[in-house]
């Protein structure tokens, strides 16, 4: 992430149109695109989408997929073959090069429908996760914070300090 990127935050709740379009919001949109037009999106979890500046995506994604070319030319993934051929069939699924249209505007790409698991007309909500925006199916999203709220003290304070 580059050191003027701004930290992504905000909660908002947004309807997807029969197109599966949606809208968002400008407050962590414009900062996303400050860079370039260009967005990734990817599948983080069922029920969960994310939306990363593709500048800095695909930074992180070069230097990691390098580094296991690296390993497997080297043969240190030479008994792992099973785990390299899920990391390329997750990697070959898991994200698309995306831009934000007029007004924030992003269409959510066959494929990521199912992921995100929300019909057209659904609501979704959109979160600030500081480095990206996420998408969330608003149970998927419930049952997240439940289950993480309580560890937020200790986050802050680790992260913090």
């Amino acid at each position: 992430m580059s050191s003027t990127q701004e930290f992504l935050l905000g909660e908002f709740q947004r309807s997807l149109d029969e197109r599966y379009r949606l809208s968002i919001p400008s407050e962590v949109g414009d900062a996303l695109v400050a860079e370039s037009p260009d967005c990734i999106l990817a599948k983080e979890r069922p029920g969960c989408l994310s939306l990363w500046s593709a500048p800095v995506w695909q930074a992180r994604l070069d230097e990691g997929v390098e580094l296991v070319k690296q390993k497997m030319r080297a043969g240190k993934l030479r008994e792992r073959i099973a785990e390299v051929q899920l990391f390329g069939r997750l990697l070959s699924t898991r994200h698309r090069l995306v831009q934000l249209a007029g007004r924030g505007r992003l269409v959510i790409p066959e494929g990521f429908r199912e992921f995100l698991g929300v019909e057209s007309g659904g609501e979704v909500q959109i979160v600030g996760a500081a480095v990206c925006v996420e998408i969330w199916k608003p149970a998927a999203w419930l049952k997240y914070l439940e289950g993480q709220m309580p560890r937020f003290r200790r986050l802050f304070d680790r992260l913090s300090k």
